[in-house]
């Protein structure tokens, strides 16, 4: 069973139970608005989590130790926010993720893929600043998803 986790609604404030796993698209039970959907994931509840999404996925492969992934995840929980009921953010911990990183043959940290339908559609390396990640998503989802 995936866990959840308790998200304030952008526009009421309401707090929202969100489980990381789950069909359709989180909204605020009060006022209908879609909430940002951020879950971590690992080498258990990957396929549960990101390939069963029926929402397109941004993962973020990173490390405790590493600079850039400091850097580049308050960006992504940023457009998280601003692409709520577009996108869902995942994070994995490569540290606690061994075989994830094998699998999808991680060798830099950060690496962001973007997963469409349990498949990889688009993948990068390295930090970016804000604007340069939008247009990623944007253009690998198209304007509207």
């Amino acid at each position: 069973m995936s866990s959840s986790s308790v998200v304030s609604c952008p526009k009421c404030g309401r707090g929202n139970r969100v489980p990381a796993a789950s069909g359709g698209r989180p909204r605020c039970g009060d006022c209908g608005e879609p909430l940002p959907w951020i879950a971590d994931a690992g080498d258990g509840d990957f396929a549960e989590v990101v390939e069963a999404s029926s929402v397109p996925v941004v993962v973020d492969f990173w490390a405790e130790w590493c600079g850039p992934c400091r850097v580049v995840s308050p960006v992504l929980e940023q457009l998280a926010h601003e692409l709520a009921g577009r996108i869902k953010l995942v994070k994995v911990d490569v540290d606690k993720a061994p075989k994830l990183a094998e699998r999808y043959g991680i060798q830099a940290v950060p690496t962001l893929m973007i997963m469409k339908d349990g498949q990889v559609a688009a993948q990068r390396a390295g930090a970016a600043s804000g604007p340069a990640l939008r247009a990623w998503i944007d253009q690998t989802l198209g304007a509207r998803t």
